[in-house]
């Protein structure tokens, strides 16, 4: 700790060491006891049997502590108090004056004290009072350790020694409290430890000198705590530890000599820190946050508490740890990258508002400090908290600090200008674009600007009033479209000039480093200007021709950029506008396919122009391009073969490297086109052109690139024809079948999208009612074959890409109802817990979502997963056999058996599906159909005991299928006799074939046959009730009940199954009515306000009571135990 000396006089002082300083206005020091017998004599604090007699001083010092634990306000007071009394037995007065009075000494006073704190350690943790007189002991502590400061001070100032620090009365308490303390650390008692942990933890944190023995053995005994089963010991030892370990690591630069003092500091830490990032218990990794030394070691555990799993330590380290770190700049760009993405995305709604806090207050006022300020007033006034004026310098080096470059192509940096805005009204009416503003456009600054428009433009969760006065102020300090046009086409010319300088190279021939960087910071204030211009509002005819005029010229450079081409396209889309004969869409067509052709001129160059002009004028298409490109690849491979270079071979190479760099351009250009139009394909004549002429030859090509980009537009061309659709299906078939991991992705994605939008494709062909050789059962579509054949493959595949991808668009399917196949639905279930998927994270993430909703949405969907469940805890039981007995396998990566079973009871469960009319008011509709159905545990019941009737189960199976039995609700009303008898006789068989080999398993069929029988019954009492009712409602009349004439009920016949069943099943049979009894029956399941609306008087008095029900219970208890 600060100051804490190495080598130091024994703690016991005599009267012959360290002359006691004097001061010079009443008080000396008193000499102190230090004889063996008495310090043997009281050393043993924690067990005292006999107090002896209660003396004045006792009763002084206990008033004392009772007046603490009632209130912190008076506190003050009392440690004044504790003061006198403390300095009446340490210190000799300089008179003879008093002396008769003071009959304490030092001795008396401690133990009377560590009496009175020993008092508190059985005191629980709820007890606020505790707490209390813990900080009173700490104030007092403080305010006494000061004090003995200043008085040695003076006396060492006239002595003149400075070098070291003598013992003084409030250290010798210390010590005497750390030695009384420290035996509770290990007791049993968890409050004691507690206790015990805190008191010591506090005094630490409180003191500012230890000695070099006690410090030792404090250290060993709270790290020892910070393995302790209680959270609270933990925490406490850790609030301990922390000042520890800073002390230390603060004296380090002037102490570089204290080798083993360093080395217990970094073990101490090493230990926190793992300790941060194991702990269980979020208040102790939440105390550790708040109170490790902020030094470089530590930081970036610190900072990775931004991903803890308990909101409140990530609302912990935004909120007090990072506003208390400094300036924000002392932190990497990485490290700001990363806590601005993770703080304002969390789901945690208070740690996002901490977050955007923390940017718009803390940051932004960091970087409008006046230039150096930031050294000693840091330091020196870092507590002061002035909110400078508001300034757009300081804005645009927070953006710069952040590099908005980079970190908006992913939404960090909008969405923190996002908060920005909206909590820095400020800023919003102080910002102005002027002319001056225009002139120079960075990055950041165009950034401000298009942040600007989206915050002003964005309606949500404003009134109409707000919203009118913010779209006032947009217009005020944007120009109008005209003007931003001529901008927009400064820019582009600049990004023109900047990329081609950068193409053309350096003085090396390896590229103008410095054209490049200036080239991505030109294409970054092209995109956000061209994402401004997508939200405008072109009603004005001379900004629209103006702004249609440059973009149809832009998209036709062939040096723009891919991104910047892709925002010209929605831009030029939007400027086109649309009517309802679909006009706006077929000029904007005609627009790309002449931008198209005139990439193409301008790439191939003059001699392809003269010889295109040779021949017809029309449509300059890539397909003759990318055959003849072909044929010369082809000619030259064979030359180069041969041996027979010619001389002009680079220059075919050239030509060749241009006709692949023109179609992908080409290519790109018309995949933006396909993406922004919703018209029918066969309609258009600008999109069947494309397709014929630059579209099918690409997906012919032989250059992977191409084939890739061919492919992707052909595929967005299927979305808009269901014919081209239906025709090219196997060709992407054919391509995920045998192209490689990229291809197949896109393939997948692409028989997705299809699917999706073509619905029909998989609709199963109906039969011809003209043939009677064929039945007429509808055929499945000849397609959904091959379909389920490739996401097969693509769940069995190697690569984790094709994995996902191919589990994400087989979730879509099924979530649609287009693919109800079973055993795919069982490979997705067992890929899901399957461990050679345990490191594709975003497979086990996208599975973990579809799931539970699959089966949730519908109930055929968890009928299905019920069909499956037996099946898949067979495959994976036999999986996790390999995995045990796999060596390399590490043990967390499979969950058990058990686990599966339970997961699949939670997704069927008959509580959590959708109803049928639930279904039909999400769908819009008033209700939907609400039928009998079945319930999925009633049937997963009948699939378990199924499974071990018939199957071959190993008996770690058998234990997971009980288990499963044992967690299903059948309590469910309304079941058919039928289904629940089927389910009776395979209990019967499982118990007649002992496959129930423990009591547990012997349990849970008595249950279920109890629940089951309880639920034929019900089923049987409810039919007969409503029998009876349809036959007398007739003749009910609004007079008093009539008595009913003897009857004799319809008994229904039953298959046996054992006589002990048949004797179960003949109890809820209805026998024949007494002729003078009477009773009402109450339909079960419906409520009492039924009740009310028709009273029929029916005489069931031959219906078993409870009585019987208890009876008949009891006596299935019995058989069962003589079975």
């Amino acid at each position: 700790m600060p100051g804490r000396v190495s080598a130091r006089a024994s703690r016991t002082s005599t009267t012959g060491q360290a002359q006691p300083a004097r001061k010079s206005s009443t008080q000396t020091l008193k000499s102190t006891r230090s004889s063996a017998d008495n310090r043997a004599s009281s050393s043993p604090v924690a067990d005292v049997p006999d107090e002896g007699a209660v003396t004045s001083l006792r009763k002084h010092i206990s008033a004392i502590f009772a007046d603490s634990q009632k209130s912190t306000t008076g506190h003050r007071k009392l440690v004044i108090n504790l003061r006198k009394i403390q300095e009446a037995c340490c210190y000799e007065p300089t008179s003879s004056k008093g002396q008769q009075d003071t009959s304490f000494d030092e001795e008396d006073f401690s133990n009377e004290l560590i009496r009175c704190v020993l008092r508190l350690l059985p005191v629980r943790k709820s007890e606020p009072s505790g707490d209390r007189v813990v900080r009173f002991l700490g104030v007092f502590l403080r305010v006494a350790s000061d004090k003995d400061n200043a008085l040695l001070s003076d006396r060492d100032a006239d002595e003149g020694d400075t070098t070291t620090l003598p013992e003084t009365p409030t250290s010798r308490l210390s010590t005497c409290l750390f030695s009384a303390l420290l035996p509770f650390f290990t007791t049993k008692d968890k409050i004691v430890r507690f206790r015990a942990t805190q008191i010591a933890s506090h005094m630490i944190n409180i003191l500012d000198t230890l000695d070099d023995q006690l410090y030792h053995v404090l250290r060993l005994a709270l790290l020892k705590r910070i393995h302790d089963k209680e959270a609270s010991v933990r925490m406490h030892a850790i609030y301990g530890l922390t000042r520890l370990a800073a002390d230390v690591d603060a004296s380090d630069g002037e102490n570089s000599d204290s080798d083993d003092d360093d080395d217990s500091a970094a073990g101490v830490l090493e230990k926190l820190l793992i300790l941060l990032q194991n702990d269980p218990s979020a208040e102790v990794r939440r105390s550790l946050l708040l109170n490790l030394p902020l030094v470089p070691k530590t930081l970036p555990y610190l900072l990775e508490r931004a991903r803890d799993q308990d909101a409140a330590t990530r609302r912990a380290l935004f909120a007090r740890l990072l506003p208390a770190l400094g300036d924000f700049r002392h932190l990497s760009l990485t490290h700001r990258e990363k806590l601005l993405r993770w703080g304002l995305r969390d789901r945690d709604e208070a740690v996002r508002k901490a977050t955007a806090k923390l940017f718009r207050e803390r940051w932004i006022e960091d970087c409008a400090k006046l230039p150096g300020a930031g050294g000693e007033e840091e330091d020196g006034n870092k507590g002061e908290k002035e909110a400078a004026t508001p300034s757009l310098d300081a804005l645009l080096e927070l953006l710069e600090r952040i590099d908005v470059t980079n970190s908006a192509a992913n939404g960090v940096a909008l969405e923190a200008m996002s908060e920005f805005w909206a909590g820095r009204p400020d800023y919003v009416s102080f910002v102005t674009f002027d002319e001056g503003f225009w002139a120079e456009l960075t990055p950041e600054s165009v950034f401000v600007v298009r942040t600007f428009n989206e915050y002003c433009r964005g309606g949500e969760g404003r009134d109409a009033r707000e919203q009118g006065r913010l779209m006032e102020v947009l217009e005020g300090k944007m120009p109008e479209v005209t003007r931003f046009g001529f901008l927009l086409e400064r820019e582009i010319k600049t990004l023109i000039e900047t990329v081609k300088r950068a193409a053309s190279g350096g003085p090396d021939g390896d590229g103008d480093e410095e054209a490049e960087e200036e080239s991505v910071a030109r294409e970054f204030v092209v995109e956000q200007m061209l994402a401004m211009a997508n939200t405008f509002d072109y009603s004005d005819e001379v900004g629209r021709r103006k702004m249609f005029g440059l973009l149809r010229d832009a998209i036709a450079m062939p040096e723009l950029p891919e991104e910047a081409t892709k925002l010209v396209a929605e831009v030029l889309r939007l400027v086109c506008g649309d009517d309802n004969q679909g006009k706006g869409e077929r000029e904007y067509c005609g627009v790309i396919l002449e931008a198209i052709a005139e990439v193409h001129d301008t790439i191939m160059g003059d001699d392809e122009k003269e010889k295109s002009e040779d021949g017809d004028e029309s449509f300059h298409s890539a397909r003759s391009e990318v055959s003849a490109g072909s044929s010369r690849g082809r000619k030259k491979a064979q030359q180069d073969a041969d041996g027979d270079m010619s001389m002009d071979d680079p220059m075919d190479e050239e030509k060749a490297i241009r006709e692949i760099m023109v179609n992908m351009k080409c290519l790109h250009i018309a995949q933006c086109m396909l993406q922004n139009v919703q018209c029918d394909l066969e309609a258009n004549v600008h999109l069947v052109t494309m397709l014929n002429n630059l579209v099918v030859p690409a997906v012919r090509s032989q250059e992977a690139p191409i084939r890739e980009r061919g492919l992707i537009c052909l595929g967005l061309c299927c979305l808009l024809g269901k014919n081209l659709a239906q025709e090219n299906l196997t060709l992407f078939l054919h391509c995920f079948a045998k192209g490689h991991p990229e291809l197949q992705s896109i393939a997948l994605q692409i028989i997705t999208d299809i699917l999706t939008t073509h619905p029909s494709l998989l609709t199963p062909v109906p039969a011809d009612p003209d043939n009677t050789t064929t039945s007429l059962i509808p055929e499945p579509s000849p397609l959904l074959k091959p379909v389920l054949k490739a996401f097969s493959k693509a769940l069995k595949s190697e690569s984790p890409e094709v994995q996902s991808t191919g589990a994400t668009a087989l979730s879509k399917l099924m979530l649609s109802q287009l693919i109800t196949d079973t055993d795919i639905l069982k490979q997705l279930i067992i890929t899901f817990f399957d461990p050679e998927t345990a490191a594709n994270a975003q497979l086990r993430q996208a599975l973990a979502y579809f799931l539970p909703v699959y089966c949730h949405s519908r109930y055929e969907n968890a009928a299905r997963v019920v069909q499956v469940s037996t099946g898949v805890i067979y495959r994976l039981g036999a999986l996790r056999e390999a995995f045990v007995e796999d060596e390399d396998a590490e043990p967390g990566e499979m969950v058990t058996t058990g686990f599966v079973g339970g997961l699949l009871v939670d997704w069927t469960d008959p509580r959590k599906i959708v109803s049928g009319r639930e279904q039909g008011f999400m769908l819009g509709r008033e209700g939907g159909e609400e039928e009998s159905r079945v319930s999925t545990h009633l049937l997963m019941a009948e699939q378990l005991l199924e499974r071990m009737v018939s199957g071959q189960t190993s008996k770690e199976e058998r234990k997971v299928l009980f288990s499963m039995l044992g967690k299903l609700h059948l309590a469910e009303k309304g079941q058919a006799v039928e289904n629940v008898k089927a389910v009776l006789e395979l209990v019967a068989e499982v118990t007649e074939g002992k496959l129930a080999g423990d009591a547990t398993s012997r349990n849970v069929l008595t249950k279920l046959q109890t629940v089951l029988l309880k639920l034929v019954h019900d089923a049987a009492g409810a039919e007969r009730g409503v029998e009876e009712s349809g036959l007398d409602v007739t003749s009910v009349m609004p007079t008093p009940a009539r008595r009913t004439k003897g009857r004799k009920s319809d008994e229904t016949e039953m298959d046996e199954v054992t006589q002990q069943l048949q004797r179960e099943l003949e109890a809820t049979k209805i026998e024949e009515e007494d002729e003078g009894e009477e009773s009402k029956l109450t339909v079960i399941g419906e409520g009492k306000e039924d009740e009310s609306v028709i009273d029929v008087s029916i005489d069931t008095s031959q219906l078993p009571d409870e009585k019987d029900m208890q009876s008949l219970m009891d006596s299935l208890e019995d058989e069962d135990e003589e079975l």
